[in-house]
């Protein structure tokens, strides 16, 4: 049996379920919390930060993910601070400068106010959000994709680099990587980074109504929990 609690989100009083996470329960009561590597069904990790919030205890603030972050009676949650802001612009500046031939990160850059890139451009093809990982040992219980190595040199890969017999090609690992789906304008070749912004006039929808989700299409690329 389900057990509810009441949670504070912005100054608004929430019944949510205990246990779920704080940003499901925002997604669920259209708060928008913009995350990239939070998927339904799926265990979460904070991999990406991006849904990182402000949790006040005893008068303090600790920053932390949403994702990870399960609902308790009595909690106070500040999600558009800017505070919050700040970190989630400079989070999403970082993973447009590690992989911008990604719509779902061009996107969530925008979502998060990113006007200009400081950062050298690196065009990766992985942002180690684990999706791809989760969905393998989760929801298939195949277990035939991992992470490998640490710092520097970590990366998500089949054992010993060579895909397994026991690898059942479902594809459910591309279907939610969001390296998977290119800019509108095509791939960025090498020296040609930037930051897309073109889809900037989606957010024109929720400049009266900040921090609330209006069902905007940034994000939908990654199956955003708005359109599950």
């Amino acid at each position: 049996m389900l057990q509810y609690v009441n949670v504070s989100i912005n100054g608004a009083i929430i019944r949510a379920v205990k246990g779920n996470s704080i940003l499901d329960t925002a997604i669920e009561y259209g708060i928008c919390i913009p995350h990239l590597c939070h998927s339904r069904n799926l265990s979460d990790i904070g991999a990406c930060r991006l849904c990182v919030v402000e949790h006040i205890v005893n008068g303090r603030s600790n920053i932390t993910t949403s994702c990870t972050l399960k609902a308790e009676e009595g909690m106070v949650i500040r999600a558009d601070t800017e505070r919050v802001k700040k970190l989630r612009r400079n989070i999403a500046e970082l993973l447009v400068a590690q992989a911008p031939n990604s719509r779902a990160i061009q996107d969530m850059a925008v979502r998060c106010g990113v006007k200009e890139v400081r950062y050298p451009f690196r065009n990766d093809d992985c942002v180690l959000c684990g999706r791809c990982v989760r969905a393998c040992n989760e929801l298939w219980k195949v277990h035939a994709r991992g992470f490998v190595g640490r710092g520097k040199e970590r990366h998500v890969d089949f054992p010993f680099g060579k895909r397994p017999d026991f690898c059942i090609q479902c594809g459910a690992c591309i279907q939610l990587c969001p390296m998977t789906i290119v800019p509108c304008d095509g791939p960025m070749k090498s020296g040609e980074e930037r930051l897309c912004g073109k889809c900037e006039a989606q957010l024109m929808i929720s400049e009266d109504m900040p921090g609330n989700c209006t069902w905007c299409k940034l994000g939908e690329s990654i199956a955003c929990g708005r359109y599950v």
